[in-house]
């Protein structure tokens, strides 16, 4: 089921169930991929390390009207409401097709879909496209300084949604979708060619990353989170 030797244990002592340690599934995994099995596939790095993207310093071009997450309400640090999301892509091999990512700070919730181009009108078309289900839910969406997302303002305007920036090499502004951007990699790994992938693969994906337990949430799944989150929700706009 591709989970993580963490959210083996974790789920094993939620449920009452005896488990050997994180660090002993561990060690099993890598004497398996040196005996040659493949066990070690199911993790999120595929056996391997990969460089952070912020820590990698390159040219971002200046975005007209971009508003500094500085200005962004407080609230949404605290990840205690649905609608506040952040939004980044991930790039395929020769940095030609690209996944739109979207996530829900509050709940981890994703949603996916495929890029044909970078270009700001594309991510701007699919952006609207990708979340028009989710617009009773809008507050805040987040992004980082890609010239990709020069087109914030018609996005905003279309979703009725507020667009902020992080600052510049400051990943960590937007961990929660760096986080999960990193389990999309386990699924479509840096240097493959995007354009085979289709819309029922991307489909599969979102849906296992959204029922997939995650230790932040006491290993409750982002679709249980969004679930108990709404009902919160609604229950409070009912009493009031």
């Amino acid at each position: 089921m591709d989970y993580s030797p963490e959210q083996i244990v974790g789920i094993c002592k939620k449920e009452g169930l005896e488990c050997v340690s994180i660090e002993r599934i561990y060690q099993f995994i890598w004497n398996d991929k040196r005996n040659g099995g493949r066990l070690h596939h199911h993790l999120r790095s595929k056996g391997t390390r990969y460089q952070k993207r912020g820590h990698l310093k390159g040219n971002r071009g200046q975005i007209v009207g971009r508003v500094d997450i500085d200005q962004r309400p407080s609230i949404v640090e605290r990840k205690e409401r649905i609608g506040d999301l952040e939004i980044d892509l991930v790039i395929g091999k020769n940095h030609k097709e690209a996944l739109l990512t979207i996530n829900d700070r509050a709940t981890g919730v994703l949603k996916m879909t495929k890029v044909k181009s970078k270009e700001a009108e594309v991510i701007e078309r699919k952006t609207i496209e990708l979340l028009q289900d989710w617009m009773l839910f809008f507050n805040t969406i987040t992004s980082d300084n890609r010239k990709e997302f020069a087109h914030h303002k018609s996005v905003a305007k279309a979703l009725d949604i507020d667009f902020y920036f992080a600052k510049p090499y400051h990943s960590w502004q937007r961990g929660a979708n760096e986080n999960l951007n990193g389990l999309v990699r386990q699924y479509f790994p840096k240097g493959i060619d995007f354009s085979p992938i289709t819309k029922a693969q991307i489909s599969e994906v979102e849906n296992i990353l959204n029922i997939r337990p995650r230790k932040r949430y006491g290993y409750k799944s982002p679709n249980q989170m969004f679930s108990a989150k709404l009902d919160s929700n609604l229950a409070v706009a009912f009493v009031t």
